[in-house]
């Protein structure tokens, strides 16, 4: 075996650069031009962005930081800077308003999950059934999305009614035609409240899990399920190991979504009981709500919605950071 070694002049000559090469030209910087055509297209956008949301966020917060109530709401420009007073009285624990924030939090965080669990459920399994092509699957699609493309308060108002205690229909069908209870309850009062939002909600919600999920399984090839088949996997194996991580991506999506909207749950909570919920049913949005608009205590109202925002924001971020995919860098 021999090993070659050039003599030293000869590799300083090789590693030498040659003054006659060109230089690799740099590509020309482009030059970036903005027409005015642009700004105006969307300035109207980025104007209503700003009245719609950043001003009354802004202003949310502003009031946070003052006493606003029935004394200073008429000169509220002037009303006086109290600090961090407003965010001390909400977390102090010996205080009343704390024990209601603190259990109206826990109570909206148990209703968030089960309202996403239920609504979830329900929409993958009829995502799942309507998958697959049979008589009539168009007319149940249709059905099955009747409850979210009605109006909030029309199906809330509707399920008022059916939750009344001697005429609504639920009592009707559980004492009347089933004979299960003997004793009508109050469906809107005490304990069985909470259970009427939770009801409510993930009826309002389920159809909007159902459609993600049908729009994700379609993408899915029906070749995979073919050959899961004849490998002789069973159907609750081809749900877990095809199904579940084909629609990954998707799921990550919609639960964020469905727990931030049901976490900030009002429409409902306030067309069922009114102005003040039941303390049982008492969830976070409803109570900021009473604190600012019942007692005349903005300033209380807004440290809760600022204190709310950072808890949600915190949460979106770690959601985001941690369960959904990430995207591919350009250079990849």
């Amino acid at each position: 075996m021999t090993v070659n070694v050039l003599p030293p002049a000869t590799a300083e000559k090789e590693s030498a650069p040659d003054p006659h090469q060109l230089a690799p030209i740099e590509p020309a910087k482009r030059k970036k031009h903005r027409s005015p055509l642009a700004y105006f297209l969307v300035a109207p956008a980025a104007l209503a962005e700003l009245l719609v949301h950043i001003v009354p966020m802004v202003l949310g917060i502003w009031i946070a930081f003052i006493t606003l109530n029935q004394l200073s709401i008429a000169n509220w420009v002037n009303a006086p800077f109290v600090g961090l007073q407003n965010f001390v009285t909400a977390l102090d624990p010996s205080s009343p308003i704390a024990g209601q924030l603190y259990g109206a939090l826990g109570r909206t965080l148990l209703f968030t999950v089960i309202v996403v669990a239920i609504a979830w459920s329900m929409g993958m399994l009829g995502a799942v059934l309507l998958t697959s092509s049979f008589k009539g699957r168009g007319l149940l699609r249709t059905l099955f999305l009747v409850p979210y493309a009605l109006p909030s308060y029309v199906g809330t108002i509707a399920w008022a009614f059916m939750f009344n205690q001697r005429d609504g229909a639920i009592n009707r069908f559980l004492v009347d035609d089933l004979g299960i209870l003997q004793d009508r309850p109050f469906w809107l009062l005490g304990g069985n409240s909470f259970w009427a939002i939770v009801i409510v909600t993930a009826w309002q919600f389920w159809p909007f899990a159902f459609l993600m999920l049908l729009a994700a399984l379609q993408n899915i090839p029906g070749d995979v399920y073919e050959a899961a088949s004849l490998d002789g996997a069973s159907l609750w194996k081809q749900f877990t190991n095809i199904t579940l991580p084909m629609v990954k991506p998707a799921n990550a999506v919609l639960l964020l979504i469905m727990s931030l909207w049901i976490f900030n749950q009002f429409n409902v909570p306030y067309v069922l009981f009114g102005p003040a919920s039941p303390e049982q049913a008492t969830l976070i949005s409803p109570l900021i709500y009473q604190q600012s608009f019942n007692n005349w205590n903005f300033g209380l109202g807004g440290a809760m919605s600022v204190m709310l925002l950072v808890v949600l924001l915190i949460a979106s971020a770690f959601y985001i950071r941690m369960v959904l995919p990430k995207g591919q860098h350009d250079n990849d």
